[in-house]
């Protein structure tokens, strides 16, 4: 196996399911790296070599989804607001932008977590971002892991049982997927411009009112919270909700 995948072989080979667990986790965890290649490429040397077991590379695979998805959770849970807050002017984000991220997530958070497992860049930030916006625990718990079970079981199983099939058209089948993935990652661009604007007349109505500012140090920008979701003590404890 040559290219960019032979290095992934290669600690494959070496470390066996580790290698599958640690990326995949990572990856889940906000880490920009190749986890689900590494998923494909762990069950074709299954299926190839015989040397590991599909049940194995399932097993490592969900496990290092799950917790990886966990362990994003916990830092947008704890430190993921604050930092959106403060620095996503940024990145273009706005308060009201902020303001709709935290009603996506309370009314439609379990969809965006289960299908941001299939889509390579929501893999990477949706569980930080379902911590960020206060999805709770429970609810994204078992979203997050029916997505990584149907997700790993789908790739582990096609790649273990069509492996060979795959590397022998491997050029080919890799051109019509970018051009698959570009096409549907453009209309899901258009589509979510067009139902932003909806969302955003949605979370104004569920959450009226003005960002609730708190006091930030001397010299530090303000971090900003939605007056609608604070109790009278001031601590924020929901997301937003009809």
């Amino acid at each position: 196996m040559t290219g960019g995948a032979g290095w992934l072989h290669q600690v494959l080979a070496q470390y066996g399911y580790l290698a599958v667990f640690a990326l995949v986790g990572l990856e889940s965890a906000g880490v920009p790296l190749p986890g689900e290649t590494m998923l494909v490429t762990a069950a074709i040397y299954a299926g190839s070599t015989g040397r590991l077991s599909l049940a194995g590379v399932l097993a490592a695979a969900i496990s290092g989804a799950v917790l990886g998805d966990n362990a994003g959770y916990a830092a947008g849970r704890y430190g993921g607001w604050p930092l959106l807050a403060r620095y996503g002017r940024y990145v273009r984000l706005r308060e009201k932008d902020l303001k709709t991220g935290r009603y996506l997530f309370a009314r439609h958070g379990g969809t965006v977590v289960f299908f941001g497992r299939f889509v390579s860049i929501l893999r990477i930030c949706a569980a930080f971002l379902a911590g960020a916006n206060r999805m709770r625990w429970p609810r994204f718990a078992v979203f997050n892991a029916a997505g990584g079970i149907t997700w790993a079981a789908g790739w582990g199983i096609a790649a273990y049982s069509y492996g060979t099939a795959l590397q022998h058209a491997s050029a080919t089948i890799g051109v019509l997927l970018a051009a698959a993935g570009l096409c549907a990652s453009i209309a899901a661009a258009f589509w979510l411009r067009r139902r932003w604007r909806q969302l955003e007349t949605a979370a104004e109505a569920a959450c009226p009112g003005p960002f609730t500012q708190h006091a930030a140090a001397p010299g530090e920008p303000q971090q900003t919270v939605p007056a609608s979701v604070l109790p009278a003590g001031g601590k924020q404890t929901r997301p937003c909700q009809r």
